[in-house]
Protein backbone atom coordinates (compact mmCIF):
# COMPACT_ATOMS: atom_id res chain seq x y z
CA UNK A 1 0.00 0.00 0.00
CA UNK A 2 2.81 2.32 0.83
CA UNK A 3 4.24 1.74 -2.99
CA UNK A 4 0.93 2.67 -4.40
CA UNK A 5 0.31 5.83 -1.84
CA UNK A 6 3.76 6.96 -3.28
CA UNK A 7 2.29 6.83 -6.87
CA UNK A 8 -0.52 8.98 -6.15
CA UNK A 9 1.37 11.53 -4.37
CA UNK A 10 3.58 12.01 -7.35
CA UNK A 11 2.61 15.15 -9.52
CA UNK A 12 -0.69 16.75 -9.64
CA UNK A 13 -2.55 13.74 -8.26
CA UNK A 14 -1.09 14.70 -5.11
CA UNK A 15 -4.10 17.17 -4.86
CA UNK A 16 -6.56 15.28 -6.15
CA UNK A 17 -9.53 15.03 -4.15
CA UNK A 18 -10.31 11.71 -5.66
CA UNK A 19 -7.52 9.91 -3.48
CA UNK A 20 -8.28 11.15 -0.60
CA UNK A 21 -10.50 8.13 0.40
CA UNK A 22 -7.56 5.75 -0.35
CA UNK A 23 -5.22 8.09 1.82
CA UNK A 24 -7.92 8.35 4.52
CA UNK A 25 -7.44 4.45 4.62
CA UNK A 26 -3.80 4.51 4.70
CA UNK A 27 -3.89 6.73 7.64
CA UNK A 28 -5.83 3.86 9.59
CA UNK A 29 -3.58 1.20 8.03
CA UNK A 30 -0.43 2.78 9.72
CA UNK A 31 -3.10 3.23 12.86
CA UNK A 32 -3.36 -0.38 12.87
CA UNK A 33 -0.11 -1.47 12.23
CA UNK A 34 2.19 1.14 13.80
CA UNK A 35 3.89 2.53 10.69
CA UNK A 36 4.83 5.91 9.95
CA UNK A 37 4.25 8.03 6.32
CA UNK A 38 4.59 11.43 7.28
CA UNK A 39 4.42 13.06 3.34
CA UNK A 40 1.10 11.21 3.13
CA UNK A 41 -0.46 12.33 6.28
CA UNK A 42 0.54 15.54 4.94
CA UNK A 43 -1.02 15.28 2.02
CA UNK A 44 -4.21 14.13 3.68
CA UNK A 45 -3.95 17.85 5.28
CA UNK A 46 -3.59 19.94 2.39
CA UNK A 47 -6.66 18.36 0.42
CA UNK A 48 -8.43 18.83 3.36
CA UNK A 49 -7.42 22.69 3.46
CA UNK A 50 -8.43 22.61 -0.22
CA UNK A 51 -11.67 20.99 0.01
CA UNK A 52 -13.05 21.91 3.48
CA UNK A 53 -15.67 19.91 3.04
CA UNK A 54 -14.34 16.64 2.85
CA UNK A 55 -12.18 17.31 6.41
CA UNK A 56 -12.68 14.33 8.49
CA UNK A 57 -12.16 14.59 12.50
CA UNK A 58 -11.16 11.06 13.18
CA UNK A 59 -8.52 11.05 10.39
CA UNK A 60 -7.02 14.17 11.34
CA UNK A 61 -7.02 12.47 14.93
CA UNK A 62 -5.24 9.58 13.96
CA UNK A 63 -2.17 12.05 11.85
CA UNK A 64 -1.63 13.96 15.00
CA UNK A 65 -1.45 11.18 17.27
CA UNK A 66 1.48 9.56 14.73
CA UNK A 67 2.99 12.57 14.56
CA UNK A 68 2.99 12.81 18.32
CA UNK A 69 4.76 8.92 17.90
CA UNK A 70 7.88 10.62 16.09
CA UNK A 71 8.72 13.13 18.88
CA UNK A 72 11.75 14.84 18.88
CA UNK A 73 11.27 15.31 15.54
CA UNK A 74 8.82 18.57 14.49
CA UNK A 75 6.19 16.78 12.81
CA UNK A 76 3.71 17.44 15.56
CA UNK A 77 4.05 21.32 14.68
CA UNK A 78 4.10 20.97 11.04
CA UNK A 79 0.54 19.26 11.31
CA UNK A 80 -0.72 21.36 13.92
CA UNK A 81 -0.11 24.29 11.35
CA UNK A 82 -2.47 22.67 8.49
CA UNK A 83 -5.17 22.38 10.23
CA UNK A 84 -8.03 25.06 10.25
CA UNK A 85 -8.16 26.92 13.50
CA UNK A 86 -11.77 26.70 13.84
CA UNK A 87 -10.92 22.56 13.41
CA UNK A 88 -8.22 22.89 16.18
CA UNK A 89 -10.65 23.47 19.13
CA UNK A 90 -13.29 20.46 17.97
CA UNK A 91 -13.38 17.43 20.87
CA UNK A 92 -10.66 15.49 19.84
CA UNK A 93 -8.54 17.53 17.98
CA UNK A 94 -8.32 20.16 20.63
CA UNK A 95 -7.30 17.51 23.51
CA UNK A 96 -5.08 15.61 21.29
CA UNK A 97 -3.23 19.17 21.16
CA UNK A 98 -3.33 19.95 24.52
CA UNK A 99 -1.78 16.60 24.67
CA UNK A 100 1.20 17.46 22.51
CA UNK A 101 1.33 20.39 24.22
CA UNK A 102 2.27 18.73 27.42
CA UNK A 103 4.85 16.36 26.13
CA UNK A 104 6.30 19.23 24.16
CA UNK A 105 6.72 21.22 27.16
CA UNK A 106 7.63 18.15 29.43
CA UNK A 107 4.95 17.79 31.65
CA UNK A 108 5.25 14.57 31.45
CA UNK A 109 3.21 13.36 34.53
CA UNK A 110 -0.02 15.43 33.79
CA UNK A 111 0.56 14.07 29.96
CA UNK A 112 -0.24 10.56 31.13
CA UNK A 113 -2.79 11.71 33.59
CA UNK A 114 -4.94 13.47 30.62
CA UNK A 115 -4.23 10.27 28.81
CA UNK A 116 -5.39 8.08 31.55
CA UNK A 117 -8.78 10.54 31.59
CA UNK A 118 -9.30 10.57 27.31
CA UNK A 119 -8.19 6.96 26.77
CA UNK A 120 -10.85 6.96 24.02
CA UNK A 121 -8.51 9.03 22.09
CA UNK A 122 -5.36 6.69 21.36
CA UNK A 123 -7.90 3.16 20.65
CA UNK A 124 -6.62 1.69 17.54
CA UNK A 125 -3.11 3.46 17.74
CA UNK A 126 -0.69 0.45 17.80
CA UNK A 127 2.13 1.31 20.12
CA UNK A 128 1.11 5.10 20.86
CA UNK A 129 2.60 4.66 24.54
CA UNK A 130 5.66 3.01 24.19
CA UNK A 131 6.96 5.42 21.41
CA UNK A 132 6.11 8.41 23.65
CA UNK A 133 8.08 6.70 26.27
CA UNK A 134 10.93 6.58 24.17
CA UNK A 135 10.37 9.93 23.54
CA UNK A 136 10.26 10.75 26.92
CA UNK A 137 13.58 8.70 27.55
CA UNK A 138 15.32 10.94 25.06
CA UNK A 139 14.84 13.94 26.95
CA UNK A 140 15.97 11.73 29.90
CA UNK A 141 19.06 11.02 28.55
CA UNK A 142 19.79 14.13 27.42
CA UNK A 143 19.06 15.88 30.91
CA UNK A 144 19.28 14.25 33.70
CA UNK A 145 22.85 12.51 35.19
CA UNK A 146 20.94 10.94 38.03
CA UNK A 147 17.38 11.04 38.77
CA UNK A 148 15.10 9.45 41.07
CA UNK A 149 13.47 6.15 40.25
CA UNK A 150 10.09 7.29 41.41
CA UNK A 151 10.14 10.26 39.64
CA UNK A 152 11.64 8.22 36.26
CA UNK A 153 8.45 5.67 36.86
CA UNK A 154 5.83 8.47 37.06
CA UNK A 155 7.48 10.44 33.72
CA UNK A 156 7.03 6.96 31.88
CA UNK A 157 3.51 6.58 33.02
CA UNK A 158 4.05 4.60 36.28
CA UNK A 159 5.61 1.83 35.32
CA UNK A 160 6.03 -1.01 37.58
CA UNK A 161 9.31 -1.79 39.03
CA UNK A 162 9.98 -4.79 36.28
CA UNK A 163 8.98 -2.09 33.46
CA UNK A 164 11.09 0.22 34.68
CA UNK A 165 14.02 -2.00 34.79
CA UNK A 166 13.28 -2.85 31.37
CA UNK A 167 13.60 0.12 29.72
CA UNK A 168 16.36 1.16 31.69
CA UNK A 169 17.59 -1.85 30.73
CA UNK A 170 17.00 -0.93 26.90
CA UNK A 171 19.02 2.55 27.54
CA UNK A 172 21.81 1.03 29.74
CA UNK A 173 20.70 3.28 32.89
CA UNK A 174 21.30 1.35 36.25
CA UNK A 175 20.17 2.03 39.93
CA UNK A 176 23.32 3.80 41.46
CA UNK A 177 21.99 3.92 44.79
CA UNK A 178 19.01 2.51 46.31
CA UNK A 179 16.12 5.16 44.65
CA UNK A 180 18.92 6.33 42.15
CA UNK A 181 19.32 5.86 38.29
CA UNK A 182 22.29 6.65 37.14
CA UNK A 183 21.70 8.12 33.19
CA UNK A 184 24.36 9.57 32.24
CA UNK A 185 27.72 12.05 32.89
CA UNK A 186 26.44 14.85 31.08
CA UNK A 187 29.56 16.84 31.66
CA UNK A 188 31.08 14.47 29.37
CA UNK A 189 29.56 16.65 26.50
CA UNK A 190 30.63 19.63 27.72
CA UNK A 191 33.26 20.62 24.89
CA UNK A 192 34.56 24.05 25.08
CA UNK A 193 35.54 25.89 22.35
CA UNK A 194 37.37 28.95 21.84
CA UNK A 195 36.27 31.89 19.42
CA UNK A 196 38.72 33.85 17.93
CA UNK A 197 37.49 37.13 16.00
CA UNK A 198 40.27 38.38 13.37
CA UNK A 199 39.38 41.95 11.99
CA UNK A 200 42.13 43.51 9.46
CA UNK A 201 42.98 47.24 9.31
CA UNK A 202 41.54 47.33 5.94
CA UNK A 203 37.90 46.18 7.12
CA UNK A 204 37.55 49.24 9.94
CA UNK A 205 39.69 52.21 8.18
CA UNK A 206 36.45 53.40 6.13
CA UNK A 207 34.63 53.31 9.66
CA UNK A 208 37.75 55.10 11.47
CA UNK A 209 37.37 58.00 8.24
CA UNK A 210 34.24 58.39 8.71
CA UNK A 211 34.01 58.98 12.60
CA UNK A 212 36.32 61.64 12.22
Amino acid sequence: MRANVGKLLRGIDRYNPENLATLERYVETQARENAYDLEANLAVLKLYQFNPAYFQTTVTAQILLKALTNLPHTDFTLCKCMIDQSHQEEGPIGQILYLGNLLETCHFQAFWQNLEENRELIEGITGFEDSVRKFICHVVGITYQNIEKMLLAEMLGDLTDSQLRAWMSKYGWTESDPGQIFIYNQEENIKPKNIVEKIDFESVSSIMATSQ
